[in-house]
Order: structure tokens, then sequence, then C-alpha cells
């Protein structure tokens, strides 16, 4: 049966771009945008090809974050960042080496582009910077050229594996499950009091450097957030020493071809996964997400297409929906098929014992990584950290089967004391 929304969609559309043409034809004439800026996102590539986007906007005077903002400061400044003002069908020219490419943003001044090496490109492992420049329109209020510097990351040749993460509830707190307290903390809160989950930061810095330290491994990150939000997520990243990456967020908010709004974001995450999986075609990955949306779903299908190349999938447990359980059981029976393993956690640490288990994080970042985990739980880390390193937890094993009910206790213990790891894996060959 056909979705409301996509019954309903194209005529909104149609609408929304009449309107909006009627809105900028008004804008331009009394006097057009002020001051514009570049906003250009991490990319990421390879030796042969570079991905690269970004948005070109009226800037809105949003000040950096500090400790001491208030709740109103937050507010206003998130306000802002909603309350974008962007520069529909904005041309920019991208400048790598000696190839100059011209690129159009969008009617929401969202652009992105494919650039093409003319030489081949030295050290990988290193942060390749693509210069962009706005060529129109041009703004009174301009004091100068609008120009930005992208960058776009080449895994290093040696890097054992790829990470792609999840981002809300599984690296910063966001409380997806609860819309009041959603709403209360992307309006009233900023990159300074924003929380990491306890301990992700270190997990996932040793994940990075892997097991030898030679080589850091690259690291994605994928979210159902907007992009208005971009600019505060890098803060938080560099604020918390997470390990920079590429971070690819969702869209924007407005109507679409089949939807009144982006609700259906299944579809889209998935597409971002897989754009990474193909172009790191010879890498092996690492997906961690939590049990509160729908990253069960989406990785039981990258399972289902990529098999093998799935190392491990890691689920931070943070859901008592009882229809969880479903979800992650039929992920789990697909994780067999393809021999990979899957990972139900309540915390970080048990994440990195596992990948320590598996040889992909040293054994030595443990100590890091329960000291962070005590200091970011509010508890004394000296001491805490100490009974976390010699206190293993309740471990639930399931080797070569999924058992009926070891997934749907994790679950309903979630948010209690004592909540087991669970750990789903092949069956040992003797």
């Amino acid at each position: 049966m056909t979705d409301w929304q996509e019954k309903i969609a194209p005529a909104v559309r149609a609408v929304e771009k009449r309107y909006d043409a009627l809105k900028y034809r008004l804008y331009y004439a009394l006097g057009g945008p002020g001051p514009m800026k570049i906003e250009a996102y991490r990319g990421f590539g390879n030796r042969e090809r570079l991905y690269l986007s970004g948005r070109v906007l009226e800037k809105r005077g949003i000040r950096p974050p500090s400790e001491t903002d208030n709740w109103w400061d937050n507010f206003v400044n998130m306000y802002k960042r909603l309350n974008s003002r962007e520069i529909p069908h904005a041309r920019l020219v991208a400048r790598f080496q000696d190839v100059e490419q011209e690129v159009t943003a969008n009617d929401e001044g969202m652009f992105e582009l494919w650039i093409e090496p003319s030489r081949p490109i030295g050290e990988a492992g290193t942060w390749q910077t693509v210069e962009l420049e706005l060529i129109e329109p041009v703004s009174d209020g301009q004091s100068g050229p609008v120009r930005a510097t992208g960058k776009v990351l080449i895994p290093e040749d040696g890097a054992r594996f790829g990470v792609i993460s999840d981002i809300d509830d599984t690296v910063i707190q966001s409380e997806i499950g609860n819309m009041i307290e959603m709403v209360s903390t992307v309006l009233f809160s900023n990159a300074q009091t924003r929380l990491p989950l306890p301990g992700v930061a270190a997990f996932y810095r040793a994940l990075h450097a892997g097991r030898e330290s030679e080589h850091q491994n690259p690291m994605f990150y994928v979210s159902n957030g907007l992009w208005n939000l971009y600019d505060l997520l890098e803060d938080f990243f560099e604020l918390n020493h997470v390990p920079g990456g590429s971070v690819l967020l969702l869209r924007n908010w407005g109507v679409y071809e089949d939807q009144i709004l982006p609700t259906k974001s299944r579809g889209h995450k998935e597409g971002l996964i897989r754009s990474i999986l193909d172009l790191y075609s010879d890498l092996p990955f690492i997906l961690i997400g939590d049990s509160g949306e729908a990253d069960p779903e989406i990785y039981d299908q990258m399972v289902d297409e990529y098999g093998e190349r799935i190392l491990a999938i890691y689920i931070r447990n943070v859901s008592r929906d009882l229809e969880r359980p479903k979800a992650i059981r039929a992920l789990a029976e697909d994780i067999l098929d393809a021999g990979s393993e899957l990972l139900l956690a309540d915390d970080s640490l048990s994440m990195a014992r596992h990948a320590v288990e598996r040889g992909w994080v040293a054994e030595q970042d443990l100590e890091e990584i329960a000291a962070e985990q005590s200091r970011e739980s509010g508890v004394a880390a000296s001491l805490e950290a100490e009974a976390l390193m010699e206190e293993d937890g309740e471990v639930v094993e399931m080797e070569g089967e999924v058992d009926d009910g070891g997934i749907p206790s994790a679950l309903e213990e979630a948010d209690g004391e004592g909540v087991p790891t669970v750990v789903v894996a092949p069956e040992e060959e003797e």
C-alpha cells in the first residue's frame, strides 16, 4: 500500500518550490544576502577519487561554545543553526592539485562533488585539502572572496579495518527514546555541555590506533541528525578527543519527493554506509550502533549484502522496548550465517575487552578506557577503574546458535545494574 506521504508529497513539494522561488526573488530585491560562508564537511576518498560535500550559507553569528553559556545563549545559537539562511544554486569552484571543478549547490545550498586527482597522491593516511571558492552570488556586504578549505581522508595502506559508527546515543548522549529530554538536550545544550557515552572516546581512539599502532584505522560516523548541527558535532568531537573521521549526517528538514519530512531515514543511512563499504572494497569493517533506533535493522541489511566483510557489530544496549529483541535476534542469526560476530553490551569497556580478544585493540589501552569510563560515569576514577579492570562482568556467550532468552533478558534489564554482555559468534572449529 502506498504511504500517505508518497501520495501528497509531490504536490506539497511543488508548492514549496514555488514559495521558495517567490521568497528568494523578494530576498534579492531587498538587497540579497549579507556576508556568506562556505561550510565544508569532512569527506573521504582513495587514491583515485575524493568525495567532498558542504553548504553555502549566510553568516548568522553563531558564537563558539563555552561552559559558562546559559540556556538562553545555547537556545539562541541553536535557533540560528536551525533557522539557517541557505544560498540556493550558489556556484563554487573546487581546486585540488591542478584540477579545477565547478559545482552548483541545490535549492538548500548543499553541494557535493567527486574529484579525480591529476597525479598520484603520495602518502595515504593523511587529510588531503581541497580549496573551495564561491563564484556567485556576490554580496555587497562581503569584504572579500568567500573561501574555505575542505578536508578529505584517505585511509592508510596498512589499515587493518575501518569503523562505521552511529552518533546519537552511541557516541553522544541524545536521549532519542525520550522526546522531551531529546528536544531539551538539543535546544539548551552546547558542545561543551553535551555528554559522551562513558569511555567511548578512549575506546574509539584504541580502535583508531589498532593493536600495533603502526597504521591508523579509518573512522566514519553516520547519523540521522541534521546538517545544521554539523559545527556542534565537530566541536564536540574535538573537545572530547573522539578520533576524527568523516561525519556524514542525514539531510535537511523539508519536503521531499516521497515524504513530507525526512522520517524515512533508514534508506538514506543505508546508502551512506554502502558508499563507504563500496569505495573501500578491500577493507573489512566493524559497525557500532545502539538498540534504540534502527541500527540493528540497518546493520542486518549490511551483513546480508557484504557478508564476511563485516568483522563484528557492536550494539550498545540503551532501549527497554520489548520489540527490540526481535530485530536484534534477526541480526544475530544473519551474523552467524556470515561468519561474523555480534556483541550486545551496556558499556564501552565490555566492547573493548571483546576487541582485545579479537586482536583489534591493544590490551594496554584497557586501563585508559576503564579510567575514562569511570570518570565520565561520575565515580572515583582511580578506585573504580581498578575495580572495572579486575571485574569481567556477566557475559552470555552463544556459539553457533542464538539462545531465545539471552537477548530479551539483556534488553529488558537495560538501564539497570548488572546487565549482561551478550556475545554471538560462530562455533569454533576443532
